[in-house]
């Protein structure tokens, strides 16, 4: 059987990582709600909200960031 990084018998969690614009290059310490997830390519991106904000139309009709 295979365990999950940071799942191990010792009792430790993994460490959360900061998130990070795909686009601009941003970080933000904790979760926000403002931020958008993108999924392209089976790969989870986030973009924060300047750059959702920005790119808001492209990202109705569902193009890729590529696009933008």
């Amino acid at each position: 059987m295979t365990s999950l990084p940071g799942n191990g018998d010792d009792g430790s969690a993994p460490e959360p990582r900061p998130l990070v614009c795909a686009r601009c290059g941003t970080t933000a310490d904790g979760p926000r709600p403002t931020w958008t997830c993108s999924v392209e390519n089976g790969i989870r991106a986030y973009f924060c909200d300047t750059c959702s904000r920005a790119n808001l139309r492209a990202i109705e009709s569902r193009l890729d960031s590529a696009w933008w």
